[in-house]
């Protein structure tokens, strides 16, 4: 039996990009070893030396597209427990996680969703790292309400020289 999950993101991006997304249309889901046996073995060798989009559907199952797909269209428009880019490598007999981010300007998840994002390696049997690889921390400025990433540690909005807060905040709803 799983705790209890974490917090939800819904898509903050642009919204035309949103409104393309198409019933049916979203990433591979995947939730076991096997499925992830039969993604991978499809995946040609120009594919798999850069990263996936993938996201963590609401379900807690890992959702994997091409690296240029949109988040958005990869959750089928839905909300997600966490997004980002993921690479693979094949070690001796298995795959594993060779880099994982939270890189998704659309849903601009915290770094905190990791725990999402190993629960459903995890359950897919993937060896993976103990956290991000690269972790990028998103904020929405309170003043002129843009997304940024903040870089250094330097919590100040690039669009209005405001400051921004410490704490996750980027959906005004969530």
């Amino acid at each position: 039996m799983h705790a209890p999950r974490g917090r939800s993101y819904r898509y903050v991006g642009p919204v035309e990009l949103k409104a393309a997304v198409r019933p049916g249309s979203g990433g591979c889901r995947i939730s076991s070893a096997a499925e992830f046996g039969d993604w991978i073995v499809g995946r040609s060798v120009a594919e798999l030396a850069e990263p996936f989009t993938f996201v963590v559907g609401a379900d807690g199952a890992l959702r994997l597209a091409p690296r240029r797909s949109e988040h958005v269209a990869c959750a089928g428009g839905a909300m997600v427990l966490s997004a980002g880019e993921i690479g693979f490598v094949r070690q001796a007999d298995q795959w594993a996680v060779s880099e994982v981010s939270n890189q998704s300007t659309g849903y601009c998840p915290d770094i905190d969703s990791w725990s999402e994002v190993a629960r459903a390696l995890d359950d897919v049997g993937l060896e993976r790292p103990s956290g991000f690889t690269h972790e990028v921390v998103f904020r929405r400025c309170p003043g002129c309400e843009e997304h940024n990433i903040v870089r250094e540690d330097d919590f100040v909005c690039v669009f209005c020289g405001g400051d921004l807060p410490e704490t996750w905040n980027v959906d005004p709803t969530g």
